[in-house]
């Protein structure tokens, strides 16, 4: 008889884990997997185009609620745990119940998980949502372009619609973005490195994804999420920690991992930063992984039109991954509202359901709107949110231009926020070293 696995996952790792490790092999059974962190992507199935053979009517997607009457009713062997930006007792939560109720727990690491890619592959992780990875690969990419390198992104994944048709994903425009119906959160992800000149490819198959990107480039650069290690085997390793977050290089799974395995650490945003956190992260970094070279970096935030910000009554959006995920009661909107003297205007009472829901989640969230778009009813409740608070102006410092996608009856300011050097050698010189040697 098969072994029976079941897989705690959000819409990313699950799969991925899924597709190389267990898709194929006769000796086990995925029964279910669950679903946390990102609303609405429960009760779906995994698609049988994508499941395989073995799997002729795909695989249910169940709420992770529901893992300790599925261990007992289905007999399960193996729960593995397949997602990422965890606190490490929840994790270990999940394993007490799960070995309560009769399965073995397992946490499948990077030689089972990642790919090989035929083309230098350079990764940018961290230790938290919010770090700044993002625009920290943004840097990257112009680095690596100016060197004569074709370079393709490849996302973490994000497939909150239809998985089958989100197997391989290619953006090299906003037109691409609208074709796939991509949720606020994607925007987030995809749209800058657009906006750079950057091709994006994401999707739920791996090994698919890779072999396209390798046929367009001479180097991968792996553009991480959450603060989950890469899926694509990196030549070089980047990952950062967050000085406005002291402590969290080692509370959260698997981040306190990835930063044992880096090449480079950053610490950013280090400009905005106390001089004194700065100190203990580069301290606390340096204990983990003595082997890895520090960097510091900064994350400066500026505003399209500051005068316009200026003494004005202003609602704050911010990303909303590093609100949630990342738990961060505010972000670099809020930090570019200050500086120009603006008043702040608390949105919370003006929230619309879905928004209120997300208040309630995730109290940690300070007096900003965190821009959440996963499904239809969270759009059309941020739409609300922000056309009714009684402020002058919104100050926008998700990464997509929310005026383009929603309908806004206000001025909206956009904050931006991208990755400086503070030091020499710095990244660049990280960089350069390591193209020396391929």
């Amino acid at each position: 008889m098969s072994r029976q696995v079941l897989i705690l996952g959000a819409a990313g790792r699950d799969f991925h884990n899924f597709n190389l490790v267990y898709r194929d092999d006769p000796a086990v059974e995925v029964a279910a997997f669950t679903a946390a962190q990102i609303p609405g992507i429960a009760g779906r199935r995994y698609p049988p185009e994508l499941a395989g053979a073995r799997y002729p009517q795909g695989i249910p997607i169940l709420d992770e609620s529901e893992l300790e009457t599925l261990c007992r009713e289905r007999c399960i062997d193996e729960v593995v745990f397949a997602y990422s930006d965890v606190p490490h007792a929840q994790v270990m939560h999940l394993a007490s119940k799960a070995l309560a109720a009769g399965a073995d727990f397992t946490l499948l690491g990077p030689a089972r998980t990642q790919i090989r890619a035929k083309v230098p592959v350079i990764a940018v992780s961290a230790v938290r949502t919010g770090c700044g990875k993002s625009q920290t690969a943004r840097y990257l990419s112009g680095l690596l372009k100016a060197r004569g390198r074709r370079v393709a992104v490849i996302r973490h994944p994000m497939p909150y619609g239809d998985l089958a048709r989100q197997a391989v994903q290619r953006f090299a425009t906003r037109a691409d973005l609208d074709a796939a119906e991509c949720t606020i959160e994607e925007r987030e992800e995809y749209e800058p490195h657009l906006a750079c000149g950057n091709v994006v490819f994401a999707g739920v198959d791996y090994q698919r994804i890779v072999a396209v990107a390798e046929t367009e480039a001479d180097l991968i650069l792996w553009d991480g999420g959450n603060n989950d290690f890469p899926f694509v085997r990196p030549d070089l390793h980047i990952v950062l920690v967050d000085p406005l977050r002291p402590g969290h290089e080692t509370t959260h799974h698997p981040g306190e991992a990835v930063l044992r395995m880096a090449d480079v650490m950053i610490v950013a945003k280090s400009d905005a930063a106390q001089p004194s956190d700065v100190r203990r992260v580069t301290e606390a970094a340096r204990a983990i992984n003595p082997r890895a070279a520090v960097i510091r970096a900064a994350s400066p935030v500026r505003l399209d039109d500051e005068a316009a910000v200026r003494g004005r009554r202003v609602l704050v959006v911010e990303d909303g991954p590093t609100l949630t995920h990342g738990g961060m009661p505010w972000g670099a909107g809020h930090v570019a509202a200050l500086r120009a003297g603006a008043e702040i205007v608390d949105p919370r009472p003006y929230a619309g359901p879905a928004i209120r829901a997300l208040y309630t989640r995730y109290p940690h969230i300070g007096n900003v709107l965190p821009a959440v778009g996963y499904a239809r009813e969270q759009l059309d409740a941020l739409r609300q949110t922000i056309n009714a608070t009684p402020v002058d102006v919104v100050v926008s410092a998700t990464p997509i231009d929310l005026a383009a996608l929603i309908q806004v009856h206000k001025p909206v300011v956009r904050a931006h926020y991208e990755f400086a050097e503070v030091e020499t050698p710095g990244l660049a010189g990280a960089v350069e070293a390591f193209l020396s040697q391929l």
